[in-house]
């Protein structure tokens, strides 16, 4: 057996303690989110009611409703951002080595539905359930610390700044 290599990514010192599930939900919740992105792109938001173009105020706030408004900018923004993640991602992805962004690629952003048993299987070469289990969390793990979603067990913003600068 050869020796294990370790990639250039992970962190060879523990500083604060990560809290690994969370770390790993938010990166599966942004490989969801991208995974959607890619397969339906981008629902715009519209306006239910035409809005009038004469002013008129609203109780004693004087405060006015500005639904078309919000609803643009929530359109540009939103897509932007959904953009952004899928470059980010891209990159992050090119970091991984061969057999971790095949495992990523089709355990989280090709089709659904499918189990870690039967995709580990389909792999070639075929590899063991432990193995792909081991090589998924460390894909997993890279990823959110590429894309700077590492939680930490005492999670307060200080303890994240900290950790990224």
């Amino acid at each position: 057996m050869g020796k294990r290599r370790k990639n250039n990514l992970q962190l060879t010192f523990n500083i604060l303690p990560v809290d690994e599930k969370a770390t790993r939900l938010a990166v599966e919740e942004y490989l969801e989110t991208v995974r959607q992105y890619r397969q339906i792109g981008f629902v715009r938001r519209e306006a239910a009611i035409t809005q009038a173009y004469t002013y008129r105020e609203h109780q004693s706030t004087n405060a006015i409703s500005k639904q078309t408004e919000n609803i643009a900018v929530y359109n540009v923004d939103k897509e932007a951002e959904l953009a952004t993640k899928d470059k980010l991602l891209e990159l992050a992805m090119s970091r991984l080595g061969s057999v971790q962004r095949e495992v990523i690629q089709r355990s989280y952003l090709d089709d659904d539905g499918i189990y870690d048993a039967i995709i580990c299987h389909e792999m070639n070469p075929p590899m063991s359930d432990r193995t792909f289990r081991r090589i998924k969390t460390d894909a997993v793990f890279i990823l959110a610390t590429a894309l700077n979603l590492t939680k930490f067990i005492n999670g307060t913003e200080e303890d994240t700044d900290i950790a990224a600068g």
